[in-house]
């Protein structure tokens, strides 16, 4: 499947107006960020070899790793890799839950969860 940036956006954006207003108020300090793919750098801090496909990433402190006094240099950002997300999906309606798993696994990351974690509470 392949939808234009306009489309994928626009899905994107869709599935965070429709997140809970107790899960999206954890986003008002946070970037999205849409890229095609994810680069060799952020593969490399997340652990993942080049050939394996990532759907999102989350960069920057978690909410209990950051202090008034050491504030972090960039916003938090959540990135969205739209060609990955696309290579997995059959229909809209998957891509759109598949997005929406994708964007809470990365606010977890924020909310200082980790991968067992979020494994457990079936966001893996």
């Amino acid at each position: 499947m392949r939808l234009s940036d306009k489309e994928f956006d626009e899905i994107v954006k869709k599935v965070i107006d429709s997140l809970p207003d107790h899960i999206r108020s954890h986003l008002e300090n946070i970037v999205i960020s849409v890229k095609k793919r994810p680069t060799a750098e952020m593969k490399k801090t997340l652990g993942i070899p080049p050939e394996e496909e990532v759907l999102g990433f989350f960069s920057g402190p978690s909410r209990a790793g950051q202090s008034f006094f050491s504030p972090f240099e960039y916003p938090n950002t959540i990135f969205i890799f739209q060609r990955p997300l696309e290579d997995m999906c059959a229909t809209k309606e998957e891509l759109e839950k598949e997005i929406r798993i994708t964007v809470m696994h990365e606010i977890a990351h924020y909310l200082g969860l980790d991968e067992e974690r979020l494994e457990d509470l079936g966001y893996d």
